[in-house]
């Protein structure tokens, strides 16, 4: 084994009186891939803030290439060789794919040097910059992503790739990919970890964060597990089983972690005729009935997360006709919600929840109704309700008050959930739900969709995760190219049947 190209020792860190890190050990050694495991909350986005130098730790040392590494901030970390790729995009939406990527590091051609107290500028060499941009893209296998898009046009999915290329630009000693396929197709992360090896075979120390276990297995040489900011678990993939690990990351063995909660499907709730939006979806009939879990896959850009956005009303529809029951709701987001259609939207950062602002008011932001009287808030009995939905749901946090961006993701996510069922949602959009969360949280996810089931609600579930659809969902439809191509029960889907109808082979 030759020696750690990273190491970090007694790494602890605290928030007032929340201990985030306690005594936690890391190796990162060239040449291998190291998966850092655990639940949300369990710590892993804190230790990486002091690895990047956004938080400087309250004691213990860490070493780079042999030398004493103390960053002083985000700048200095990146400059000694640390490139990060977060799961929370943090892109400039109005500038372009090549300005995102070169942020920070633009080159510029040529200056005028101020005199006499007056300033100076460089012009941007364009031409050099675009390819570098180009090189990298080509390099994660997207060489018709156009420099010049404005990033707020691109997808989810697309976005995600302009943050990997941008911390790829940099000559990195230690890269440090955090959830990096949680909004990629299949064949992206396949790309993607082809890129990984690459690097690793190069030399560099490369840390992968994933809750997906079968990816770990895919990429990774090693693991460390963290649990409650401790170390827990550490050494070679191949010598350690996957209940092991779980049982490492939650302190429990996991036995269900698709749990079946029995539901019947009823009556006709929801009915889409021929709906059309002026990007995607381009034809979509589709019949969702009370208590039934009703999976849509499909691949990026077939439209799955825009026909849930056209049935909440965010975006809209050109034609066809949306029925809940036998009543057509209005086009807003307000008769939407009261005709009982709730989003879960896959972007809980920029568009599902409100970051700066409390738990209390993004549970309850949608339907204050119940505490409203006179103009004045009912803040005891709201407080109370909200008390509630946090222990159904398990979300743990200091108090209420404390605000969404300082919540894990899974934690996020829950709260969440918590608006739609607070809002009296009878029809659930749930869009990628599970991403980025743990392995225990799914678990709670899942078990929460079969309770809601069973209680009569409709779930329309998009995922890119094929298995849990196939063990979670009653049917699934298949979208492509803006259309419904397939909707069948799960007993008549596999894997391999869901991705021929995905790329379109079984329509030419």
């Amino acid at each position: 084994m030759p020696e750690p190209l990273l190491t970090m020792k007694g790494i602890s860190k605290r928030f007032g009186a929340t201990r985030a890190l306690q005594d936690v050990e890391l190796e990162v050694y060239p040449g291998q891939v190291l998966a850092l495991i655990g639940e949300n909350g369990a710590g892993k986005s804190t230790l990486m803030k002091v690895l990047s130098g956004a938080h400087p730790p309250d004691a213990g040392s860490m070493r780079l290439a042999g030398k004493p590494y103390a960053p002083a901030g985000p700048q200095e970390a990146r400059g000694a060789g640390i490139g990060m790729i977060y799961q929370e995009l943090n892109l400039a939406d109005d500038l372009s794919v090549e300005d995102n990527i070169m942020l920070g590091r633009e080159r510029g051609r040529f200056g005028i040097g101020g005199h006499f107290g007056m300033g100076c500028f460089e012009i941007l060499d364009r031409a050099a910059q675009r390819k570098m941009v180009r090189a990298v893209l080509d390099q994660l296998g997207h060489p018709g992503l156009r420099p010049d898009t404005l990033v707020r046009e691109l997808s989810v999915a697309l976005q995600q790739l302009v943050e990997i290329a941008r911390a790829m630009i940099v000559q990195a000693r230690v890269l440090v990919f955090d959830e990096p396929t949680s909004s990629l197709t299949g064949q992206d992360a396949k790309q993607l970890f082809r890129v990984i090896r690459n690097l690793r075979d190069s030399g560099l120390g490369i840390v992968y964060i994933s809750h997906f276990l079968e990816e770990v297995r895919e990429i990774c040489d090693r693991y460390s597990v963290l649990r409650d900011g401790k170390s827990v678990g550490h050494g070679e993939l191949k010598d350690v089983r996957e209940d092991e690990i779980v049982a490492m990351m939650v302190g429990r063995t996991v036995d269900e972690l698709f749990p079946n909660v029995a539901h019947e499907s009823g009556e006709v709730l929801l009915t889409l005729e021929h709906l059309s939006g002026p990007k995607t979806p381009t034809d979509v009939s589709l019949q969702v009935r009370h208590g039934e879990i009703l999976g849509i896959s499909g691949l990026v850009g077939a439209g799955r997360t825009e026909l849930l956005r056209c049935l909440a009303a965010l975006d809209p529809v050109r034609s066809g006709k949306i029925r809940v029951g036998r009543m057509e709701p209005a086009p807003t987001p307000r008769a939407r919600i009261q005709a009982g259609l709730g989003l879960v939207s896959e972007d809980r950062k920029g568009e599902g929840l409100a970051q700066s602002q409390s738990i209390t008011d993004n549970i309850t932001y949608s339907r204050l109704e119940p505490y409203s009287r006179l103009g004045m808030l009912a803040l005891g009995r709201r407080r109370q309700a909200v008390e509630g939905w946090m222990r159904r749901l398990r979300v743990k946090a200091r108090s209420q008050e404390q605000a969404i961006e300082s919540l894990s993701g899974g934690n996020q996510q829950k709260v969440d959930l918590a608006r739609v069922m607070h809002q009296g949602a009878e029809i659930m959009l749930l869009d990628e739900p599970t991403r980025g969360i743990d392995v225990g949280t799914k678990s709670e996810i899942y078990r929460l969709m079969g309770e809601l089931a069973a209680a009569g609600k409709a779930i329309l579930f998009v995922s890119s995760y094929l298995t849990e659809l196939l063990e979670v969902c009653d049917r699934i439809a298949v979208m492509a190219r803006g259309e419904i191509r397939a909707v069948r029960p799960v007993e008549d889907w596999t894997e391999e049947a869901i991705m021929r109808v995905a790329v379109d082979v079984e329509n030419g």
